[in-house]
């Protein structure tokens, strides 16, 4: 073989290393920023869970200290739970958030009860308390659960 050859197949072959080097590369820093993405995107997942969690119990201890209005808190918990935890409002004692929502998602909120006529507002407050009356008991067991249960 010629050294002309020889050089020539020399140069095409740190050619071919240099090409190979550089895609790997490439391809290497590529996976470092999917991975980094992920593990943000991972980190984001677990706070917004986390904030999740904790706005439960807090609206728990809200009903168990009579702070806010059952419905409200039932509207509010089964939100949550349906990003959380769905499965658990098939379960008792935490189906009485998804009872009250059915009963009371038709009434109107914020805007749009401003916006209602008066008498319609009170006929529909009436409904709410008596829907909040009905399920006292079991909204404030259900309270005390969903507070001390392991998510």
């Amino acid at each position: 073989m010629s050294q002309w050859l020889q050089w020539t197949l020399i140069v095409a072959g740190l050619v071919a290393i240099t090409v190979l080097v550089t895609v790997i590369r490439r391809h290497w820093h590529t996976l470092q920023t999917h991975k980094r993405h992920q593990a943000r995107a991972r980190q984001f997942q677990q706070e917004r869970r986390a904030s999740m969690v904790e706005s439960i119990r807090v609206l728990a201890l809200a009903i168990e200290e009579d702070q806010v209005e059952y419905s409200e808190a039932c509207l509010r918990i089964k939100g949550l739970l349906d990003h959380l935890a769905p499965e658990l409002l098939e379960e008792s004692p935490f189906r009485v958030f998804r009872e009250v929502h059915e009963r009371i998602q038709h009434m109107p909120t914020h805007r749009a009860r401003q916006a209602t006529d008066n008498r319609f507002i009170r006929k529909m407050d009436k409904e709410r308390r008596e829907v909040e009356s009905e399920h006292t008991d079991a909204i404030r067991r259900a309270a005390t659960a969903i507070r001390l249960h392991r998510f």
